[in-house]
Parts: C-alpha cells; structure tokens; sequence
C-alpha cells in the first residue's frame, strides 16, 4: 500500500501564511500539514510516500518520500494533480489533499477497507462546520449514501442541510479493479474533452476539474463508492480563519473536541 498526497496548491486564502510557502508546508501545532501526514502514514506502515507539488516546489524536501511535480498548477486542479503521479498508482493508493491532517484511526478504517473505490465521509460534520462558520451550508457541498453505504451524491451544491448526510474530507483510496477503473476513465474522459466540453463538469475546463467531479463521474458510470465513515478526527487548512480558529481552540486546550493530536 502507498500514499499520493496532493500538494500542488497556492493556497491564496491563506495569504500572507502562504506567501513564501505553499500551503501544506504551513505549520500547524509546531509541524507543517505535510510533517502531519507524513508522520501519520509511516505510523501505519505506509513507508511508501509520494507528493506531487507545485507552487513553491523547491521548498518541498522530504527525504524519506518521492516529490513529483504538477508543472501546470497555476492552470490546473485536483483531478490533473493526481494524474501526475499515474506511475505511482500502484494495487492499492491512498489519496490525500495536502490541506488536511487525521488521526491514525481515521487512515486505519480506511486501510482496512476491502472496497476498490473508498471515500472517508465525516457524519459529524455539522459540528464542525459551525466551529468554523457562520453559517453551516458555507462552503458545503451535497454527499448522499445508499442504503448499501455507496455514495450517490458528491460535490454539488446545495440549499438544504438535508442534502448533506457527511463530508468528503479529502481522503480516499482505489484498489484492484478501482485503480485500473480510474487509470481508464481518466483517460477516456480526457480524450473526450473538447475546449467547449468538459464530460466531468461543464463549467469548467477538464484540466480544471474537481476531484469531486471526477468521483461524481465515476458514480454515474456506475461505480460503487464506498462511504467509510468517521465521526470529525481531521482538520482542513483553507483559510486564514482556520488557522486563528484552531490554533485558540488549541492554546484553550479544546481542540480534541475535533481531533486528537496525539500528543
């Protein structure tokens, strides 16, 4: 089993925390997000680790994994992010944004699903989201289940609470027939994608696409998403409110409400 991790990004909503940095090399709790992760994988035997990069590339060094490079950040997203490092999709890839850090227990269900497609959902969602908005629905998009626990809905957006039955975090796995299944759709959507049409999302270019689109796609095509369910035990880093957010509950000794640092 391998990890890929996602970190290509600017990370403008973070600016000035990201204005000589990219934004997983933002320190969180006295580590960057990347340090985070990278500890986190190797606590659970995942030696084998890959970051593709991006904005602020040089700065990226971490000797014990391998750094590819998105040399198309500044006009690209997610989906052409993870595609950089095809060659590393090996039988069984775990998938991470480099905005995030979790628990070990939260990788571990993951790891131990047998599932070809395995997204982590957060059912407390809610909670957290009011920690870090005004307004739950900011920022949130729908995610919908089964009754057999497959995703039917990802990434739209929504108008009600009610459309949203967990949060995509940002951390996934493929394996067996799900890692040639999107090795395949990749490709075949990609070579369908004209720059007037875009089979993942029509209001943006493909190169543009979001991870989500791309999984949205896979489920219309009739794959079985398998939601792996948590209850909080992450963080995402997206904006500087954030960062202020959690480093007070931090400094108040209140952020095991959402995660466990495991200090």
């Amino acid at each position: 089993m391998n990890a890929i991790i996602l970190a290509a990004g600017k990370g403008e909503r973070l600016q000035p925390l990201t204005n000589d940095k990219p934004k997983c090399l933002v320190e969180l709790f006295g580590k960057s997000l990347l340090e985070w992760q990278i500890a986190t994988f190797q606590n659970s035997g995942i030696t084998d680790i890959t970051i593709v990069s991006g904005y602020k590339s040089d700065l990226i060094n971490f000797p014990e994994t391998t750094i590819l490079k998105n040399e198309n950040y500044n006009s690209t997203n997610m989906v052409e992010t993870l595609f950089c490092a095809k060659e590393k999709m090996l039988d069984s890839t775990i998938v991470s944004y480099g905005d995030i850090i979790f628990e070990k227990n939260v990788l571990n269900k993951l790891i131990q699903s047998k599932a070809d497609f395995s997204i982590i959902v957060d059912k407390n969602w809610k909670r957290y989201w009011e920690m870090r908005f005004d307004n739950p629905l900011n920022d949130s998009e729908s995610l919908k289940i089964d009754t057999d626990g497959n995703i039917t809905s990802i990434g739209k957006k929504v108008q009600k609470i009610d459309e949203i039955e967990g949060q995509y975090i940002g951390l996934m796995k493929f394996q067996n027939v799900g890692l040639e299944k999107i090795k395949e759709f990749y490709e075949k959507t990609k070579s369908q994608s004209t720059n007037e049409s875009n089979p993942l999302n029509p209001l943006v270019s493909f190169q543009q696409s979001f991870m989500t689109d791309f999984l949205q796609a896979l489920i219309n095509d009739g794959c079985k998403l398998k939601a792996i369910e948590v209850e909080n035990g992450w963080l995402e880093l997206d904006t500087v409110s954030d960062y202020d957010k959690y480093m007070e509950l931090y400094s108040k000794n209140q952020l095991s409400e959402f995660i466990d640092l495991g200090d």
